[in-house]
């Protein structure tokens, strides 16, 4: 279902479903016409209306809310939801009984989904399930090298040796912890690593007095993928036992990287591009198992890019009247739980949304931050419907903004686009997945459904 985004703080005009009013004297659900049929304004049409330029773009985006409470959030959320088209099927019925009133929240700051970190990679890394301190304190001076290098010219080296001093600094005092938390059985090369980490961090420190600008963000990332592997290194087995219910499924416990070739058509600049997908099993084992089973079964190969929009890229809707991977030993629809790892839990919840659970403060571990999240989509008043329709998230909505997240929560996030990110937003309907291939961690699939060719 194509729709703009809508704008929950006006109401339809009755002289053109395409317009709209600011009303101040209360926040409104841009809802109207027939059950189940979205007439949405933009944001951008609603700025046209006089009214809009009575209140900065703060005073909009705020007003009456606190009055409204948690309701119009969640009208809001299931307003884009649906506009957005990221369920993977089912018809759009009333939605009188969808939005109930809840207990009316005190503050804002409930908005607030996760930290504003944009990058996969450091998504994937502060997600792992460790806590050692002496290693992330070594990590956090690295990452804050990227907004560092956000200051114009060679200024920015200054910072950027501030952060390399504070690294080496932290490496050299906490080093016996971090090589106590190392599992046993892969303390050799975490140690290996940890080598390679103090070598690279006196060679950027001579970039830094070279004033080398160019060289700063490659050995940066060089440094935190040592960083990184040492903090995998320090995950001794699998953290948690999954629901018994689901324990049979195809599991992913740990994490895997798939390359996924595709054959762009239209563009005579980029005929063909590979993307680097991480799966994280730590925070979505269902989920991220049975992508990769299905991967496996080269199920998307040969399927085509069926949306991309500017808001997201989506595929995985088999031919035929299913919307999902039909399951041969059963012959229906596999179907998997929607999975949210929280901040703070030892284990994922499963089959709710975290809005309906209550849990309006807590933040996913594997938020809807950088571009290129890669995501599952479902029936819209169905949590566990999820098959084989995915998406990538290409950039945040006005909506949906990072930090401030209203699909968190609501959708599974189960991994990274983290190489060749940025042409997600080059794809076009029709453009075909010519490949997707396991490149490591397959070894950490269990329940395997698929057959090997061969």
């Amino acid at each position: 279902m194509a729709a703009a985004i809508l704008c929950c703080y006006c109401t339809p005009s009755s002289a053109s479903p395409k317009q709209g009013t600011f009303d101040n004297s209360k926040a409104r659900f841009c809802y109207g016409g027939k059950p189940g049929r979205f007439r949405g304004i933009t944001m951008s049409q609603c700025k046209s209306s006089n009214n809009y330029s009575r209140f900065s773009p703060i005073e909009h985006k705020r007003v009456e809310m606190k009055d409204e409470g948690f309701v119009c959030l969640r009208k809001c959320a299931f307003a884009v939801a649906l506009s957005l088209g990221l369920f993977s099927g089912g018809s759009f019925g009333g939605i009188a009984s969808a939005f109930e009133p809840k207990p009316v929240l005190p503050d804002l700051a409930v908005l607030i989904s996760g930290p504003p970190i944009k990058d996969p990679g450091a998504l994937l890394r502060y997600a792992l399930p460790i806590n050692n301190k002496a290693i992330i304190e070594v990590q956090k001076p690295l990452e804050d090298i990227t907004e560092s290098l956000k200051i114009a010219g060679t200024k920015a080296l200054d910072s950027v040796e501030r952060n390399v001093r504070q690294a080496s600094r932290t490496l050299k005092q906490g080093k016996d912890m971090i090589i106590s938390g190392i599992a046993p059985s892969k303390k050799e090369h975490g140690e290996e690593l940890l080598g390679k980490l103090e070598v690279g961090l006196e060679e950027l420190q001579n970039i830094v007095e070279e004033r080398d600008r160019d060289r700063v963000a490659l050995k940066q990332k060089e440094l935190l993928n040592y960083v990184g592997g040492v903090e995998e290194d320090m995950v001794d087995g699998f953290p948690y036992e999954v629901p018994e219910e689901y324990s049979g499924m195809p599991l992913l416990k740990g994490r895997a990287t798939v390359d996924m070739k595709v054959k762009v058509k239209d563009n005579p600049n980029l005929e063909d591009c590979v993307f680097r997908l991480v799966l994280d099993g730590y925070n979505a084992p269902v989920t991220a198992g049975n992508f990769l089973d299905l991967v496996e079964r080269h199920f998307y190969d040969g399927m085509e890019i069926q949306r991309a929009d500017g808001f997201v890229v989506q595929t995985g809707d088999p031919e035929g009247p299913a919307e999902g991977f039909i399951d041969p030993s059963t012959e229906k629809i596999r179907t998997i739980p929607l999975e949210l790892m929280v901040s703070g839990d030892k284990a994922p919840v499963y089959g709710a949304t975290l809005e309906e659970l209550g849990r309006y403060k807590a933040q996913t571990k594997l938020p809807f931050n950088a571009f290129g999240t890669m995501a599952m989509a479902r029936d819209e008043f169905e949590d566990n419907s999820a098959s084989s329709q995915i998406f990538w998230l290409l950039k945040e909505s006005e909506l949906t903004p990072s930090n401030a997240n209203i699909l968190d929560g609501r959708y599974t996030v189960f991994g990274y686009v983290t190489e060749n990110q940025d042409f997600l937003a080059d794809l076009k309907v029709g453009d075909v997945i010519e490949s997707m291939e396991v490149v490591s961690g397959l070894d950490n699939l269990v329940n395997p459904s698929y057959k090997i060719a061969g």
